[in-house]
């Protein structure tokens, strides 16, 4: 297999396992509105941000059909920490939910402009598709600094902390 395939493979096991982490994300911030707090403001903006992440998962579990492509090892993993992410920022409160989606985002920013930066002619849908994907990532990132994120005080250590897991993350699906 070409270099350029191996890279092209590492992209979409990687995004599929990132944007199967953000719906589980969503999922658990919808699990602890539906049950410990009560917020429907709070639960629109999430579940129309989901519907964006069910869309992009969509296309990368087609991709990894079409092109044959062993999803990460992690999946279950990612799963379990996504809801736990989702569930935990919630439960401490709009801020922190929302900070989540804008730590999250921000690390897929940079990971997505590295990735339209990489492709070439050759997986001209695939980069339309990031692009896209992108700037529905950077919509979300501003919604969730619209609706209270912050990184002031405490906030400032669950922000590493999101964008450290996140990284770190991104690093093991690619390669497993």
């Amino acid at each position: 297999m070409k270099k350029t395939d191996r890279r092209v493979e590492e992209f979409i096991r990687v995004d599929h396992a990132g944007e199967r982490g953000a719906v589980k994300i969503y999922e658990g911030q919808l699990l602890a509105l539906n049950t410990i707090v009560k917020n429907d403001n709070l639960k629109k903006t999430i579940e129309d941000m989901k519907e964006h992440e069910v869309e992009h998962c969509q296309f990368f579990e087609n991709e990894i059909k079409k092109r044959n492509i062993e999803p990460t090892k992690f999946l279950p993993l990612w799963d379990l920490l996504g809801v736990g992410l989702g569930f935990g920022s919630t439960i401490l409160g709009k801020k922190a939910a929302m900070l989540c989606t804008a730590s999250v985002e921000e690390v897929i920013d940079k990971h997505y402009q590295d990735q339209i930066n990489q492709l070439g002619p050759e997986e001209k849908n695939l980069k339309k598709k990031i692009i896209k994907f992108r700037e529905d990532e950077l919509h979300h990132k501003d919604i969730a600094y619209e609706k209270g994120a912050t990184k002031k005080g405490i906030y400032s250590i669950m922000d590493k902390i999101i964008k450290t897991g996140s990284k770190i993350a991104i690093r093991i699906s690619e390669k497993v």
